[in-house]
């Protein structure tokens, strides 16, 4: 029952955002039929937004102006578009069917083009509002990796490759994927410094994990990433930290009124207040709330954090999942993972690895700390299905365990276009990489290495404007220019009843030189038919699974 009221809440918050998002969409497809229909001296009868009853129109000339009660599309009906229909000799000059081929693929393309331009004009909007991109600046680097081998550290800021200056992070992958098993240096500012380094560095060919990308393998540092862990702590029981009035998953906000935005910048700045009294502000959940609480504490005279008994959280439970074999061998959230298989583990990719190396035979020995006592446990992975951020199924052992562990928001700087030509060529070139993302991503789904399940309808793209526009004007125009990207493709899908497929019968009439035959039409209409309604159904079978956490 929460499951429904929870659902028909979000279908609510939604209603407007999609209508708005969906009916500028559908405005902009129509009105290119519309327009090169009258420019080609077509009559239009009817130019709906909708479907279903009208509840408003407006006559103008030849033209009925309507919005109609289902929002879900709309329509321009033309004069002598009807199969079969009998129109008088000094009317055929008016009539869709009596214009030539050309004229007729002029007005069936005009509407997914106007998708096109439309998004190209979204992106321009963007582009002179000011696009969000991360700062090329490095995340967390892990002692044991290749790109600290290198010399790179955590928090380097990225500021040039091979003499060309940085802006983005993406600037800076994209050159290092291209420059694979080529050498390339790199220069950096270190973190909180003015020091400069010059770092040598050759990217390994990787397969690559973007699956929407039509390139197979990319140059890659092993370890280089722009993500950082929240300064959310682990406390060690029994110890000064403990003491002081820290708690396991208290994220620290402030010390002394400094903000603290990574778990790195704790070591130095606690350090730095011994034998001083401090503020800390952390906030933490208390009775399922999340509160802000000032610690009023004294700092003994410490060396490390490990000496005052912090820690990160990476290693602790957030969760445990229901009826999973970690449920079922009794693991409790808090607990405080030490071992697995006697080996003692130190970040959460270890335990990752310990549980997806599982052999199947033999369950996995897992030690953890629970409330200052050693508790020894045996489990046995099962085989789970689930889908990858990048939108692929992967199988892999797993016993429903969730890590107490959150990221730091990475630096983000605003880029704006500083002229009209730039913009222009913004737009272009934002639209053309995701007319590619999205022409990929079917490949993929025929390739099977992207799941069907991804493939959402109106409730996803309901959600998706929702949460957009509550996010700011710039989430929700993005959005509504991707989404105007994928109206363009999906309309130019050979399909009849779609107006790939009116454009698929007008090139065969323009090859052949005679029309194709109604009869062959009306067959073609009637599977394309059965195929646009059996996809919207797995469409909103998907949502429906979604929403109810089915997945």
């Amino acid at each position: 029952m929460d499951l429904v009221v929870s659902f028909l809440n979000q279908g609510a918050s939604a209603i407007l955002p999609f209508i708005i998002l969906l009916g500028i969409l559908i405005f902009v497809h129509e009105f290119g039929h519309f327009y090169v229909a009258k420019l080609c001296g077509v009559r239009v009868e009817v130019f709906s937004l909708g479907f279903g009853k009208k509840i408003f129109q407006y006559k103008k000339g030849d033209t009925n102006y309507c919005l109609s009660l289902i929002p879900m599309g709309g329509y321009v009906k033309m004069f002598g578009d009807e199969a079969g229909a009998v129109i008088e000799e000094s009317q055929k000059k008016y009539s869709f069917t009596h214009k030539n081929v050309w004229q007729r693929i002029a007005i069936v393309l005009a509407g997914p083009m106007m998708n096109f331009f439309f998004a190209i004009l979204i992106f321009m909007v963007l582009s002179f509002r000011g696009e969000e991109f991360r700062k090329p600046v490095l995340g967390d680097i892990q002692n044991n990796s290749a790109a600290f081998d290198y010399g790179f550290r955590s928090g380097d800021e990225l500021l040039k490759v091979n003499s060309q200056g940085l802006k983005t992070w993406d600037q800076f992958q994209k050159l290092i994927q291209e420059n694979f098993d080529r050498k390339v240096l790199v220069e950096v500012r270190r973190e909180n410094s003015d020091q400069l380094a010059q770092i040598e560095v050759t990217p390994k060919l990787r397969p690559n994990p973007n699956l929407l990308s039509l390139d197979e393998f990319v140059g890659d540092v092993d370890g280089l990433n722009s993500f950082s862990q929240a300064a959310m702590i682990g406390v060690q029981p029994g110890s000064i930290a403990e003491k002081l009035g820290f708690h396991v998953s208290d994220q620290i906000l402030k010390i002394n009124d400094r903000p603290i935005q990574f778990f790195r910048e704790l070591e130095n700045v606690l350090i730095s207040f011994q034998k001083m009294p401090v503020q800390v502000l952390v906030e933490r959940k208390e009775s399922d709330k999340t509160i802000q609480k000032t610690l009023q504490i004294n700092l003994p005279a410490v060396s490390s954090l490990k000496s005052l008994g912090i820690e990160s959280s990476e290693l602790y439970l957030f969760q445990v999942v229901a009826k999973s074999p970690a449920e079922a061998a009794g693991l409790l959230p808090l607990d405080r993972i030490t071992r697995v298989n006697e080996v003692v583990m130190n970040r959460w990719d270890e335990v990752l690895t310990a549980v997806k190396s599982f052999s199947g035979d033999n369950p996995i020995q897992l030690e953890v700390l629970r409330k200052g006592e050693i508790k020894k446990l045996a489990i046995k992975p099962q085989m789970t299905t689930f889908m990858t951020h990048q939108g692929s199924q992967e199988k892999r052992y797993t016993i429903g365990i969730v890590p107490m562990v959150q990221m730091a928001t990475p630096a983000i700087t605003i880029i704006k276009s500083d002229s009209l030509i730039s913009s222009m060529s913004r737009g272009y070139e934002r639209t053309w990489e995701v007319s590619a993302m999205t022409l990929v991503g079917f490949l993929r789904l025929i390739q099977n290495k992207i799941s069907p399940k991804n493939i959402g309808g109106v409730i996803s793209i309901g959600q998706a404007a929702s949460e957009t526009f509550k996010m700011g004007l710039n989430q929700f125009l993005h959005m509504m220019a991707i989404i105007s990207v994928n109206l363009f493709i999906l309309n130019l899908l050979p399909i009849p009843v779609l107006d790939g497929g009116h454009l698929l019968f007008y090139v065969i009439e323009a090859i052949k030189g005679a029309p194709v035959s109604m009869r062959k039409m009306e067959v073609a209409q009637q599977v394309g038919l059965v195929l646009l309604v059996s996809l919207m159904a797995f469409a909103l079978l998907n949502d429906f699974r979604r929403v109810f956490g089915l997945f």
